[in-house]
């Protein structure tokens, strides 16, 4: 079920005088499709599609909302009538097929509503006719002033632009003006109302005072009658008095409301009072509070100086460590090349006496080796030695050898 939203008119959904100020418009239209074929532009819930259907060959009722377009489907079924979802800047139809088109309420609605215009140019057939309406700016403005700009409304237009916009599309404009009058009825109290007499005094058709306007567009020349919607539950007075009860009944809850608000302002005065007494409280000890904060930002000053110095200080001392140990690590690398080169030069002549120990050790192995040859040769030498001697001890003391010597024969042993 669809639901009014302060915008789109659903049939049993609104209060009367709005009901009757949309239905007419479509009332006045009726009049004017006799026999054609009816294009709907924003049809919404379907009730004017419908009305139209009563007098025209056919009516395509066309919105861009889904949901209203299942309503009005689900609620209008005529032979002669159909609803369908487009947007009103971009019909479907390639070419002019519709010889009466209708856009109530839609124009302002749009951003873009040159479009909307164009396209029912388009669409239109020679000859057609446009009946497009809006609500007059200057009014509507001052309708709303406390409520404030209408938040469906892109553009509202004054009766000036209205016309001169329409004129850039259009050869033919006919423009009207829509205002609710007070009327006295006289009807029969029972049976239907046939052919009524109407007397319409005239008045001034003031544009800038006007509810709404409403422009029939096309070609041809149109001679208007002035229209006089009646709706069927007519009783004008009666409708003021229900709506002054209503206002009444407002008033009463307003007044309500006013106790209500009225008590809880009082709680707020005394409220209002007791936090103040509180905030003066809050503000003495805020106030001692800040000068407690400002000997805390003098000291924080002060330990900032003193930690600065203490900063700069230790800067010095790590410069002068920073300058010792560099002088320390030079003098190590020194000493390390030092060491170095030390190493290298005793290792090298240590290697050097080695070689000369290990010469002197062959050498040593060698002499011994001599030595113990000649000893042996020696031992041997002894050993003839004392072989000859004895030898030579048994030649001396040989029998013989004196005998030879007496007789001077023989070696000459000394």
């Amino acid at each position: 079920m669809a639901e009014f939203t302060g915008e789109r008119v659903i049939p049993g959904q609104v209060e009367t005088d709005l009901w009757n100020e949309h239905f007419s418009r479509y009332a006045f239209a009726s009049g004017l499709v006799s026999g054609k074929r009816v294009l709907d532009l924003g049809c919404g819930s379907g009730y004017g599609s419908a009305e139209l259907a009563r007098t025209a060959e056919s009516v395509i009722g066309v919105d861009v909302s889904a949901e209203a377009i299942g309503y009005a489907r689900a609620r209008y079924k005529f032979p002669n009538l159909s609803f369908e979802q487009h947007s009103c800047t971009q019909l479907p139809w390639r070419e002019p097929g519709f010889q009466f088109i209708a856009a109530f309420e839609v124009i302002e609605h749009l951003h873009n509503w040159h479009d909307l215009l164009s396209e029912a140019r388009r669409v239109l057939l020679p000859g057609g006719a446009f009946l497009v309406s809006t609500p007059n700016k200057l009014y509507y403005a001052d309708q709303r002033r406390q409520a404030g700009p209408n938040p469906f409304h892109a553009h509202e237009f004054e009766f000036g632009e209205f016309k001169q916009a329409l004129s850039e599309y259009f050869p033919r404009v006919d423009m009207l003006l829509q205002n609710r009058t007070e009327a006295f009825v006289y009807a029969a109290a029972d049976g239907p109302v046939v052919d009524p007499l109407l007397r319409l005094e005239s008045s001034s058709s003031d544009p800038a005072t006007a509810h709404f306007f409403l422009a029939l567009c096309g070609g041809l020349e149109t001679e208007f009658r002035s229209f006089v919607f009646v709706p069927a539950a007519a009783n004008l007075l009666r409708e003021r008095e229900l709506h002054i009860r209503r206002l009444a009944s407002e008033l009463g809850l307003k007044d309500q409301w006013l106790a209500d608000m009225t008590g809880q302002r009082d709680q707020l005065q005394k409220h209002h009072d007791a936090s103040l007494t509180q905030l003066e409280e809050r503000n003495r000890w805020a106030q001692a509070l800040e000068a407690e904060l400002e000997q805390t930002r003098q000291r924080v000053l002060a330990l900032q100086e003193e930690y600065e110095r203490e900063q700069e200080a230790a800067r010095e001392v790590a410069t002068a460590y920073e300058t010792k140990v560099r002088e320390l690590e030079q003098d190590v690398a020194e000493k390390t090349n030092w060491a170095l080169d030390t190493e290298r030069r005793l290792t090298g002549e240590f290697e050097a006496k080695q070689s000369e120990l290990v010469e002197a050790v062959r050498l040593l192995d060698q002499a011994e080796a001599t030595v113990e040859e000649r000893t042996r040769w020696a031992q041997d030498l002894n050993t003839q030695l004392q072989s000859a001697s004895a030898q030579l001890t048994m030649v001396r003391t040989s029998r013989w050898i004196k005998l030879g010597r007496v007789a001077g024969l023989g070696p000459q042993l000394d």
